[in-house]
């Protein structure tokens, strides 16, 4: 591991100087990489630092080195860097207030953008989830995750992919507060009927109605 302040600047140093090789040669996924010798030359830096370099992008996610083949190029949505930010974060009990906040935040913004970019595939996902929802609910069962499924395809409807990177894990961190929300007296129907009026509202392009059914209904299940 690089342990020192100056092999710390090096590590960066490539990593900067990786990501401008792309840039200049117009690499695009799936494309390949130079290889560790290359790279070495290319930047000046022993092989053992860029070999460094390499693996942390393949941990994060951004490469994928196939054996016999090289290292190429992997989709930035496959960036694993929120994940494991979140995973800290998530067990900082300072921080949880702020999450469950940050969340509302995203989920409303997630219904605005939904507004506009929701397309029939992401309604047709809805009313399945909570067809499937309101069978649970009859059968005296809690729709937690139908609950669950319904938000991510609001959130997978505002086709931002950063945002719902950043949703599902305080979603993670929530599962326990929905679970006893939902497990309230009524309070399951209650939310599916709420779902299905932000659902409406969302087909019908209203972005102020869908704010606050959405605002309504996250009060409603104390998140």
């Amino acid at each position: 591991m690089l342990d020192s302040l100056e092999n710390r600047k090096v590590y960066e140093d490539i990593l900067l100087q990786i990501h401008d090789i792309v840039q200049r040669d117009n690499l695009r996924v799936g494309d390949k990489l130079p290889s560790e010798r290359e790279l070495s030359e290319q930047l000046g830096v022993g092989r053992s630092s860029v070999r460094e370099a390499l693996r942390a992008l393949e941990l994060l996610g951004l490469i994928e080195t196939r054996r016999g083949e090289g290292t190429f190029l992997k989709h930035y949505r496959h960036n694993r860097l929120i994940d494991v930010l979140g995973f800290f974060i998530l067990r900082d009990y300072k921080t949880k207030k702020d999450l469950v906040e940050m969340r509302k935040l995203l989920e409303l913004d997630a219904v605005r953008l939904a507004c506009r970019r929701a397309g029939d595939k992401h309604f047709e996902e809805m009313e399945r989830i909570l067809a499937v929802a309101w069978e649970r609910v009859e059968r005296g069962e809690i729709p937690t995750e139908e609950d669950y499924l319904f938000h991510r395809v609001i959130c997978r409807s505002s086709r931002n992919s950063i945002l719902h990177r950043i949703w599902a894990p305080l979603v993670e961190y929530s599962d326990t507060v929905r679970s006893t929300s939902l497990a309230r007296e009524g309070r399951a129907k209650t939310a599916l009927m709420e779902h299905e009026q932000i659902m409406l509202a969302i087909r019908n392009g209203d972005e102020q109605t869908a704010v606050m059914r959405m605002r309504e209904h996250l009060e409603n299940s104390k998140l």
